[in-house]
């Protein structure tokens, strides 16, 4: 592939500063959560960047809610400007205001709590709000509706992309953040990046107003699981950006949740029949979701989260997951076109830091390609040494999430299903005891 790249009018991607002092050009394939925060601190710090995102709308994105611990906020705050952390911190709800988190049986009994949140750093975001924030960070260098579907180079080495229209673009580094199904990693890596996890998830909204007393009270301001045989789980997220605000400061407050909220995901081992349930929409799919849990002996009340979701809110997706292995992440020499995030380690939702480490990823290469700038690096060791830390941070975060995604998998074996039947009222019972005392 080679050839200048065509142009489209106000697209042209300059690499001249006024001084003719050339300046590094980036594109970042994919404008989700990582790739639009690695923009945001290039765009911050001088570097010519465009974000090329196929959707059309910033807000076209679901799944739970993110966790930010105080790694990912550090993340951010040296990639976006303070005014940026302001609003996300005032439209996040803190784990510190949370009650401890629970666990419980499919009838709805507790199993027990975790420890306490008091002193948590960490903040829930909404996904929808943390990427609408980080795309205003990132201004009109963020290109909607332009999906990259070609990577080459030209004859002289430069990397460059083909979007959907035709046209290409030069750069002197692409980035892919182009997701679990990344096309930027695949050109690397000679084929896919992950694997199905075994897994698939089912997500929804619900407003506490809109569950009966007892079960709210059940329920309570806490993030809980409920776990039973046969791999069916049930993450209930508790999220509250107006009354557990991290900062209080409403004229700031950006989210698009307005109050106390279950953002809700229900698990289950991939099968004919969950493949079949993903392709339903709104009421079909959450009624669909209820008649498996009923099937499967959920007690009404543990259900009463999905029956009163807003059905617009509910959607299904497939767990994908790399590799735990460090050494088998970004498996490719260090060049001028590499990748983070999701694109790298596919990390399924149940560590809840996928997000956190994409931000992490961001904030390192940033800082690697500053040094680049200042005359202090090369580029192909400042990518060098961002995917040596990626490979580390990517392996911790997927050995997390592996944990409890095997854990749900043991449950559907007849040894597993037998053990979770036998030992939950019991755990129920020993619960019920200490409480009492």
């Amino acid at each position: 592939m080679s050839g200048t790249g065509g142009t489209i009018p106000g697209e042209t991607l300059s690499n001249q500063r006024k001084d003719g002092v050339h300046r590094m050009r980036i594109i970042v394939a994919g404008g989700g959560i990582g790739g639009l925060a690695l923009a945001a601190g290039l765009r911050r710090h001088g570097f010519d960047v465009a974000v090329f995102e196929r959707d059309t709308d910033v807000t076209a994105t679901g799944g739970y809610h993110i966790t930010l611990d105080g790694r990912a906020q550090a993340a951010l705050r040296r990639l976006v400007p303070p005014e940026t952390v302001e609003r996300l911190l005032a439209s996040s709800s803190a784990l510190r205001f949370r009650d401890p988190d629970a666990l419980w049986d499919r009838r709805g009994r507790l199993l027990g709590y975790g420890p306490s949140l008091a002193g948590s750093p960490s903040v829930d975001i909404d996904r929808i709000t943390l990427r609408t924030l980080l795309a205003d960070a990132v201004g009109d260098d963020l290109r909607l509706g332009r999906t990259v579907t070609g990577i080459g180079r030209t004859e002289n080495g430069t990397p460059q992309v083909v979007l959907a229209d035709g046209s290409s673009r030069q750069c002197d580094l692409l980035v892919g953040a182009d997701g679990t199904h990344s096309l930027v990693a695949r050109h690397l890596a000679g084929g896919p990046t992950s694997k199905p996890a075994g897994i698939i998830g089912f997500s929804g909204r619900t407003v506490a107003e809109d569950l009966s007393p007892p079960e709210r009270r059940r329920l309570g301001p806490r993030s809980g699981m409920a776990i039973a045989p046969r791999g069916a789980s049930l993450y209930i997220g508790f999220l509250d950006p107006v009354g557990n605000a991290v900062l209080d400061l409403p004229d700031r407050r950006a989210a698009i949740t307005g109050g106390p909220t279950y953002i809700w995901g229900a698990m289950f081992p991939e099968s004919a029949e969950t493949d079949s349930m993903r392709g339903l929409r709104g009421d079909g799919l959450r009624d669909a979701l209820l008649a498996r849990f009923r099937r499967q002996g959920w007690a009404e009340r543990s259900l009463e989260v999905i029956a009163k979701a807003d059905p617009g809110s509910v959607a299904a997706y497939r767990f994908n997951a790399a590799s735990t292995r460090a050494q088998d992440l970004a498996p490719w020499p260090a060049g001028r076109v590499t990748a983070l995030g999701d694109a790298v380690h596919a990390t399924p939702p149940t560590a809840g830091m996928g997000a956190g480490a994409a931000i992490c990823d961001a904030a390192d290469l940033l800082e690697h390609l500053r040094e680049v700038a200042d005359g202090t690096s090369t580029l192909v060791v400042a990518v060098s040494r961002f995917e040596a830390a990626m490979r580390v941070r990517g392996g911790e975060i997927l050995t997390l999430a592996m944990r409890t995604v095997r854990l749900i998998l043991a449950t559907d074996t007849p040894l597993g299903a037998a053990v979770t039947t036998a030992a939950t009222p019991v755990a129920a019972a020993v619960s019920r005891i200490r409480r009492r005392r």
